[in-house]
């Protein structure tokens, strides 16, 4: 009888797992503006794009499969991607769901990342991330 409900629910749980990994599968997101190793002028416009997932301010909650960007200028990823993402001049939120901020930045080389984040401002995982150099005269 054991074995029989055991088997029984892994046909009911193995489902679930597969459906919500496959949630993600091909998600990506992108910059689409400026282009890597552009020379553009301060402020610049970062704009960005999601496939497989959706864009949606953070007021509505998390869930599942929506989010928001979030425009990382010149540092790393954070260390701690269980954790919300900080909010200071390096690591800028776009909770309000749009996909494109101007920002100031100074002459000189700068790399670009964007990470979409939950409602939460916690990063998915796997990580949808995107980098981009460019250089402001």
């Amino acid at each position: 009888m054991k074995s029989i409900f055991s088997k029984l629910m892994m046909l009911l749980v193995f489902p679930f797992f597969i459906g919500t990994t496959n949630v993600f599968a091909g998600s990506a997101v992108t910059i689409t503006d400026p282009p890597h190793g552009a020379m553009v002028s301060s402020p610049v416009k970062i704009c960005m794009a999601t496939e497989g997932v959706e864009v949606e301010p953070a007021k509505k909650g998390v869930n599942e499969g929506k989010g928001h960007h979030h425009i990382i200028v010149d540092v790393s990823l954070p260390k701690d991607l269980s954790k919300p993402i900080g909010k200071d001049a390096n690591h800028i939120h776009m909770g309000d769901g749009s996909t494109c901020k101007e920002i100031k930045l100074s002459a000189g080389r700068h790399i670009i990342r964007t990470l979409f984040g939950k409602g939460n401002h916690v990063p998915y995982n796997a990580t949808l991330t995107a980098r981009i150099t460019i250089n402001v005269k």
